[in-house]
Protein backbone atom coordinates (compact mmCIF):
# COMPACT_ATOMS: atom_id res chain seq x y z
CA UNK A 1 0.00 0.00 0.00
CA UNK A 2 0.94 3.19 -1.21
CA UNK A 3 2.68 5.82 1.79
CA UNK A 4 0.88 9.49 2.11
CA UNK A 5 3.08 11.52 1.95
CA UNK A 6 3.08 14.60 4.80
CA UNK A 7 5.10 17.36 4.49
CA UNK A 8 6.92 18.12 7.85
CA UNK A 9 5.39 21.66 9.25
CA UNK A 10 9.09 21.84 10.75
CA UNK A 11 10.94 21.83 8.24
CA UNK A 12 8.57 24.08 6.07
CA UNK A 13 9.06 26.96 8.46
CA UNK A 14 12.65 26.76 8.24
CA UNK A 15 12.27 26.63 4.24
CA UNK A 16 10.20 29.79 4.24
CA UNK A 17 12.30 31.47 7.06
CA UNK A 18 15.43 30.60 4.69
CA UNK A 19 13.17 32.31 1.16
CA UNK A 20 11.97 35.13 3.28
CA UNK A 21 15.84 35.95 4.53
CA UNK A 22 17.14 35.47 1.08
CA UNK A 23 14.07 37.88 -0.40
CA UNK A 24 15.11 40.07 1.82
CA UNK A 25 18.67 40.45 1.55
CA UNK A 26 17.70 40.80 -1.76
CA UNK A 27 15.64 43.96 -1.24
CA UNK A 28 18.03 45.77 0.98
CA UNK A 29 21.05 45.21 -1.90
CA UNK A 30 18.50 46.90 -4.16
CA UNK A 31 18.02 49.60 -1.91
CA UNK A 32 21.14 50.51 -0.95
CA UNK A 33 22.17 49.98 -4.97
CA UNK A 34 19.60 52.69 -5.56
CA UNK A 35 21.20 54.86 -3.48
CA UNK A 36 24.64 54.71 -4.43
CA UNK A 37 24.08 53.68 -7.68
CA UNK A 38 26.07 56.87 -9.61
CA UNK A 39 29.38 55.91 -6.93
CA UNK A 40 29.09 52.14 -7.78
CA UNK A 41 28.88 52.60 -11.67
CA UNK A 42 32.10 55.27 -11.31
CA UNK A 43 33.99 52.72 -9.06
CA UNK A 44 33.45 49.98 -11.61
CA UNK A 45 34.62 51.44 -14.67
CA UNK A 46 37.65 53.08 -12.75
CA UNK A 47 38.61 49.67 -11.53
CA UNK A 48 38.05 48.03 -15.07
CA UNK A 49 40.14 50.55 -16.51
CA UNK A 50 42.98 50.71 -14.08
CA UNK A 51 43.18 46.77 -14.03
CA UNK A 52 43.76 47.04 -17.92
CA UNK A 53 40.68 44.75 -18.34
CA UNK A 54 39.04 46.96 -20.61
CA UNK A 55 40.04 49.54 -23.62
CA UNK A 56 37.74 52.14 -24.08
CA UNK A 57 37.93 54.90 -26.29
CA UNK A 58 35.34 56.86 -24.44
CA UNK A 59 35.02 56.32 -20.36
CA UNK A 60 32.08 58.35 -20.01
CA UNK A 61 30.16 56.40 -22.67
CA UNK A 62 31.34 53.09 -20.82
CA UNK A 63 30.40 54.98 -17.58
CA UNK A 64 26.86 55.84 -18.96
CA UNK A 65 26.30 52.57 -20.32
CA UNK A 66 27.13 50.71 -16.76
CA UNK A 67 24.99 52.80 -15.10
CA UNK A 68 21.89 52.17 -17.34
CA UNK A 69 22.83 48.07 -16.51
CA UNK A 70 22.30 48.71 -12.91
CA UNK A 71 18.96 50.76 -13.34
CA UNK A 72 17.77 47.75 -15.39
CA UNK A 73 18.87 45.68 -12.74
CA UNK A 74 16.67 47.82 -10.45
CA UNK A 75 13.61 47.28 -12.52
CA UNK A 76 13.98 43.77 -13.19
CA UNK A 77 11.77 40.89 -12.29
CA UNK A 78 13.40 37.98 -10.64
CA UNK A 79 13.17 35.69 -13.73
CA UNK A 80 15.12 38.01 -15.77
CA UNK A 81 17.65 38.77 -13.78
CA UNK A 82 18.38 34.46 -13.27
CA UNK A 83 17.73 34.23 -17.41
CA UNK A 84 20.48 37.31 -17.73
CA UNK A 85 22.90 35.23 -15.34
CA UNK A 86 22.34 31.45 -15.93
CA UNK A 87 25.65 30.48 -17.50
CA UNK A 88 27.64 32.83 -15.36
CA UNK A 89 26.26 30.99 -11.96
CA UNK A 90 28.71 28.55 -11.69
CA UNK A 91 31.76 31.24 -11.99
CA UNK A 92 32.29 31.39 -8.49
CA UNK A 93 30.61 29.64 -5.17
CA UNK A 94 28.26 32.03 -3.94
CA UNK A 95 28.17 35.14 -6.23
CA UNK A 96 26.66 38.31 -5.45
CA UNK A 97 23.84 38.90 -7.96
CA UNK A 98 24.98 42.24 -8.69
CA UNK A 99 28.00 41.71 -9.85
CA UNK A 100 26.96 38.83 -11.79
CA UNK A 101 24.37 40.75 -13.33
CA UNK A 102 27.05 43.32 -14.00
CA UNK A 103 29.54 41.23 -15.24
CA UNK A 104 26.71 39.39 -17.68
CA UNK A 105 26.52 42.47 -19.57
CA UNK A 106 29.88 43.75 -19.73
CA UNK A 107 30.41 40.41 -20.85
CA UNK A 108 27.47 39.96 -23.34
CA UNK A 109 26.77 43.62 -23.95
CA UNK A 110 29.16 45.92 -23.41
CA UNK A 111 32.15 43.95 -25.73
CA UNK A 112 30.01 44.91 -28.74
CA UNK A 113 29.79 48.68 -27.89
CA UNK A 114 31.38 51.30 -30.15
CA UNK A 115 32.59 52.78 -27.51
CA UNK A 116 35.12 49.21 -26.30
CA UNK A 117 38.25 48.64 -28.32
CA UNK A 118 38.57 45.85 -26.31
CA UNK A 119 38.30 42.99 -23.15
CA UNK A 120 41.02 41.70 -22.36
CA UNK A 121 40.12 39.60 -19.12
CA UNK A 122 38.59 36.83 -18.11
CA UNK A 123 35.55 36.14 -17.08
CA UNK A 124 36.57 35.57 -13.47
CA UNK A 125 38.98 38.16 -13.69
CA UNK A 126 35.92 40.41 -14.69
CA UNK A 127 33.79 39.21 -11.60
CA UNK A 128 36.13 39.74 -9.31
CA UNK A 129 36.97 43.16 -10.16
CA UNK A 130 33.08 44.47 -10.39
CA UNK A 131 32.33 42.01 -7.07
CA UNK A 132 35.26 43.91 -4.76
CA UNK A 133 33.51 47.50 -6.26
CA UNK A 134 30.02 46.15 -5.21
CA UNK A 135 31.39 44.37 -1.85
CA UNK A 136 32.43 47.89 -0.46
CA UNK A 137 29.45 49.60 -1.06
CA UNK A 138 26.86 47.05 -0.82
CA UNK A 139 26.81 45.22 1.91
CA UNK A 140 24.32 41.89 1.42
Amino acid sequence: MAREYRPNVRESAVISKLDHAKESQRANALNLLRERIDELSDRIVMKLLEERLVETTNRAEMENQIHFNLETLLNAEEFEVQLETADLRTLVARPNFISLYVTSFIIRTLINHKCIVEVYGTDEDIYECVNKQVTRLITV
